[in-house]
């Protein structure tokens, strides 16, 4: 158990100045209030305890368009961990399609080093095409479940002390990768540090993210938690590449991943690597979405305020029928949105989730149980709220016996609907 929070993280619930290009005194645009860390569910035995909880506050760089919250997690949070992408058919087909990019980019002999590399998914790929290839990730238990697949971990967090490790014993990375990891990093100039340690003079290091553009235009700010800790605009990325003699070279826009994300490469300017058009032109594309213009960020915060009066007010009309609402997806972004827009037990008789990791625990803040997605067929809800929305066509393909009974589906994001 986390301790409760202390005056000092109250005050350390914002950042005076920017993780990515250290403008000062990034824009406080919306407070959520007092969350506990998104992926922290709770067993069953300490339901009777309070839960510890911290501020969150989301803030935009004017300089970059990073948006972004403080890290006030303590050490060692992801040492035991929750999520794992291969509970996602889309994350299969994705990293696959991941691997042959960076195998391409490694050549025949060159070193595939994943930060975050979790359940092994990704790697897994990469070995299977005949790469080498390492993992580094933080938590034991799911690297136990990366070597059933075959992939080697390398237990502990990225910093510049165990990139110097790893270089030492298994030589120079051709290809850093890290998926959907960047963007819970709280010290990136830190890890930064590392990948330039790490990877070799003319190597690659690709990151894929959400991208803050669609967050933003799409007032998806469901996607900030306390684990979460930045989402990036590509001129963020520019501008932290250009402390350590990086920059970008290429970029590649993926709409169907996480509700909108980017993938990143970065090169030593050394290298020479040439610079793809699709930098510039991605880079015009947030400037002319007013990523850099305070009043953007508030009229976004209407529209998604907006939304949760629209949710409760259809969860209400759905109860006042008598229906049985189930919530579909104990991820950590719908932990943050029912928490935020107060959607509780009131309204969601429980959750399902295909991560067995869950099953039996309780949602943070709001206290929900957490079943297996086999409760579906068996409970026969009348409703499913998509808390995993971002995944709604693969869901809505799978739960054929939900439609076919005549079961809706409810939809919150980026626009509030039902769907039957």
């Amino acid at each position: 158990m986390l301790d409760t929070v202390t005056a000092k993280q109250a005050d350390a619930s914002t950042m005076d100045v920017c993780r990515a290009c250290k403008a000062p005194d990034p824009y406080v645009f919306l407070a959520y209030g007092s969350h506990s860390p998104a992926q922290m569910l709770i067993r069953e035995e300490d339901l009777g305890k309070e839960q510890p909880s911290f501020p969150l506050n989301a803030q935009a760089c004017l300089e970059c368009g990073l948006i972004a919250v403080a890290d006030q997690i303590p050490a060692d949070f992801f040492r035991h961990y929750l999520y794992i992408p291969s509970g996602a058919a889309t994350m299969h087909s994705h990293f696959d399609e991941l691997a042959s990019v960076l195998v391409e980019r490694a050549g025949d002999d060159g070193l595939i080093v994943d930060i975050g590399s979790n359940d092994g998914l990704m790697l897994a790929q990469c070995n299977a095409r005949g790469a080498t290839t390492l993992g580094f990730d933080p938590a034991a238990n799911i690297a136990a479940l990366a070597a059933e697949k075959g992939v080697e971990t390398h237990v502990d967090y990225f910093h510049p002390q165990s990139a110097a490790e790893v270089k030492a014993k298994h030589g120079p990375a051709k290809v850093i990768s890290t998926t959907n990891t960047f963007n819970h990093i709280g010290d990136l100039h830190n890890f930064m540090e590392a990948v330039c340690i790490l990877l070799a003079d003319d190597g690659t290091f690709v990151i894929e993210v959400p991208r803050a553009k669609e967050m933003l235009e799409k007032a998806e700010f469901d996607n900030m938690y306390h684990e979460h800790v930045s989402e990036f605009s590509l001129l963020s990325v520019v501008k932290l590449a250009e402390f350590f003699d990086l920059e970008v070279t290429d970029a590649k826009r993926l709409p169907k991943i996480h509700g909108g994300s980017m993938r990143v490469f970065i090169t030593r300017k050394s290298a020479g690597f040439p610079a793809q058009a699709v930098v510039q032109e991605m880079l015009a594309e947030e400037r002319a979405g007013g990523m850099l213009d305070q009043e953007t960020y508030d009229r976004q915060v209407e529209a998604f305020d907006e939304t949760g009066e629209r949710l409760r007010a259809m969860l209400d009309d759905l109860k006042a029928q008598g229906k049985t609402i189930a919530g579909y997806g104990a991820s950590a972004r719908g932990n943050t949105l029912i928490t935020y827009f107060g959607v509780d037990g009131k309204y969601l008789d429980y959750l399902v989730d295909k991560n067995p990791l869950k099953h039996g625990l309780y949602s943070p803040n709001t206290r929900i149980p957490v079943k297996p997605v086999e409760a579906i067929a068996e409970e026969k809800p009348d409703v499913l709220f998509l808390l995993a929305w971002n995944f709604f066509d693969e869901i809505y393909e799978q739960q054929a016996e939900h439609r076919a009974r005549g079961g809706k589906f409810l939809v919150p994001l980026p626009t509030p609907r039902l769907v039957d």
